[in-house]
Order: C-alpha cells, then structure tokens, then sequence
C-alpha cells in the first residue's frame, strides 16, 4: 500500500513539474549538458562564421558593478535577468537566453561571472547569433544613488545606436531596470500595444531583499551550488510570493534532480519505508494471524501529505 502511494505521489508531482514548464515560454536558469555542448560547437565554428543570422535578436549582457561595493554584485546578473525576462515577451524580438552566453562565455574561459568587456562584446555577439546586443554598468553618482549606463551595439558594424541611463536609490531598482528596458524598445523601433507596456511596467518584484536573493540564487546556480540556490529562492519566495522567476528557477531544479522538494522529500521517505519485496514486515503478520477468541482490528494506515 505504502509503496502504491509513494509511486502514485511521485508520478503526479513529476507530471505536474511538466505541465508546469512546458506551459511557459520561460527558458530556463540551470546551465545544462546541451548549453554547454552548443558553447563548445560554437567555438569550434567560429572561423566559419561571416554575418550574423538573426534578423531581430538581441542578446543582454551582464552589467558591471564599477560602485567599489562587492555586496552589489548580485546586480550583474540581476539586471539582465530582469531586461532578458521583459525583453522576451516583446512581440518582434528574440532575445538569447541567459544560460546561452553564461554556457558561452565560461567556454572562452570568462569564469562563472559571465562578465564580458567592451572589446570581446561584439565577438560574443557574433557567437550567439544576435544582431543586436545590451551591456553596461553599474556605477555611483551621489551618496546612496546608483547610476545605470548601457550601450545597445550593432554587432554586425559594431555602431552604437543609443546608451539607456537612469538613476536612483537602490530601493528604485525595480524602476531603474524600466528605465532601460523602455529606452531600448525604442531604440530599437519596437512598437508595442498600451496592454503590453502596462504589463512590461509591472515590476518582477519591490521588494528589494527578495530581489537581492533571487540574484544570489541564479548566481549559486550558475556555479553549480544548486542546494544554496534553492534556499536563495526559497528565501525570495519568503520575502514576495509573487517575485518573476523564483518559483519556476525552483522547480526545475527538482524537475532536474538537482535538489528535492518537500513533496519529493516525503515520497521518498514514504518509499524507503516500503519493503523492496513489498511483502509483508515481520510484525505485519501479527495484526493479520486470527487467534480463536482475539482476531485483532486491520492496521490502518493515516498518510498526510504537505507541500
């Protein structure tokens, strides 16, 4: 019975993590074995490459953190992550995926913080088939103030067609990134609906702690610390239960067996206490053998199952 259970309980988790991911355009944040391979191929095809095949791609780049202060470099990553994640739902563009350039730019040998520098963007560019391509940096202007600089290149002549800026105070972060995001939309000669800029103007989150430990956790991720990433996310559920990315970044990390879930945890937990043979324990027997004036009551069983 208990082996029953547990198996039926994992095979509806498991097909529920497919729904969920396959009803999403979301991509994805764990840098796979197919990620990695296509870096590697790229690489090796580089000479054989001559223009840039994508009509209307664009690639965002991780920011640099040039504020002195190493507590605000989950920022890097994170207002990219928020750009790729705005910029993918704008109809007309296709936008490369995160894990592409963080696989790409660890196969050139840029390490895990997938920062690339001016004179190598239009080489990664190239390589990750995008026409068009967003970096920038992090800066500090006034006390308590940041200042966001990008660049929107023209990877196939190397033109610059604009340079997006806003700035604020950290707890404006989420209107910082709408700034840029905004800024290249146009720049870009995008037309968007008035539904689709209300949408684009919701924030993926105000909560800035929660902000700060979906960065962290995409980070963890990407240097294979999937138990701290899923704590990370975890954490920013905690803090906004609504924050982009969070909750998909969790569940396909248990989708992938990277880490368990509470409702995995207890299946396996259930099935580990099932007899391999699933015959009966030795003192199974006992509740079951009639005695001639004491036949005791069936063993019930009470499962409860939390998410």
């Amino acid at each position: 019975m208990k082996t029953y259970l547990s198996r039926k309980l994992t095979i509806i988790i498991s097909l529920s993590l497919v729904l969920i991911l396959s009803s999403s355009s979301w991509a994805g944040e764990v840098i796979t074995s197919d990620a990695r391979s296509w870096a590697k191929k790229a690489l090796e095809e580089e000479k054989g490459l001559k223009t840039v095949e994508g009509k209307n791609t664009l690639s965002v780049l991780y920011f640099h953190n040039k504020t002195g202060q190493p507590g605000l470099d989950p920022l890097q990553k994170g207002m990219a992550l928020m750009l790729i994640t705005d910029l993918s739902s704008v109809e007309g563009l296709q936008v490369v995926e995160r894990t592409k350039l963080q696989a790409l730019t660890e196969e050139i040998g840029l390490g895990a913080s997938g920062l690339v520098d001016p004179d190598t963007a239009p080489r990664v560019g190239k390589l990750l088939g995008a026409r068009w391509m967003l970096g920038g940096d992090i800066a500090e202007g006034k006390p308590e103030v940041l200042q966001l600089q990008s660049q929107l290149l023209d990877v196939r002549d190397s033109r610059m067609l604009g340079q997006p800026a806003s700035e604020g105070a950290l707890t404006e972060l989420f209107r910082l990134e709408k700034d840029i995001l905004f800024d290249t939309i146009k720049l870009l000669k995008v037309e968007i609906t008035p539904e689709k800029e209300t949408k684009l103007r919701k924030p993926c989150s105000t909560d800035n702690a929660a902000l700060m430990a979906l960065f962290q956790g995409i980070d963890a991720s990407d240097r294979g610390n999937y138990k701290e990433a899923a704590e990370l996310y975890k954490k920013a559920l905690k803090k906004d239960p609504g924050i982009c990315i969070a909750k998909d970044a969790l569940t396909e990390l248990d989708m992938l067996n990277l880490v368990m879930s509470r409702s995995r945890e207890l299946a396996q937990d259930i099935n580990d206490q099932t007899s391999l043979t699933d015959q009966l324990t030795p003192t199974e027997p006992e509740y079951r053998k009639p005695e001639p004036k004491n036949i005791s009551t069936p063993l019930s069983i009470d499962l409860r199952f939390q998410q």
